[in-house]
């Protein structure tokens, strides 16, 4: 069965004058201003939807490659992933950058990239962005 998770903004006003709140429904986690400004130029304490996936994205490659780690037979003392998604104003989302770096005993770096590289095919944020391109700079800690 899946699973839904549900959030809503609230927008006033026009696309570059006006601004909206975003709220995650599902975790109750809280409400988030929104402008055009925040998107495409500095962020000034506002998220955009580019922040957002990019938190989808290094959350759902951490787990996926958590994952694949566990099926090899490796467990990570720690994944830290970054994603950096762009915004082209007049071209939208071009870009996520994953750069990840984790502990993981015992796992050749060879092995460490190929599962690295599943994660990345096989996360479902990643096949939701099959339209951008998504590179991973992916390094194993000692």
């Amino acid at each position: 069965m899946a699973t839904i998770r549900n959030a809503h903004t609230v927008w006033n006003g026009t696309l570059m004058e006006g601004s909206g709140q975003t709220t995650l429904d599902s975790s109750g986690l809280g409400t988030y201003d929104v402008t055009w400004k925040a998107r495409s130029e500095d962020a000034n304490g506002k998220t955009s939807p580019e922040e957002l996936i990019a938190a989808a994205h290094s959350a759902c490659f951490s787990m996926a490659f958590s994952n694949g780690l566990a099926e090899a037979g490796y467990t990570a003392t720690e994944i830290t992933t970054k994603a950096a998604v762009d915004f082209v104003p007049g071209k939208g989302i071009q870009t996520s950058k994953l750069t990840v770096t984790a502990k993981v005993p015992g796992i050749s770096d060879d092995e460490f990239q190929k599962i690295a590289d599943g994660a990345k095919a096989g996360c479902p944020v990643s096949q939701a962005l099959a339209g951008i391109t998504i590179t991973l700079e992916a390094t194993l800690e000692a």
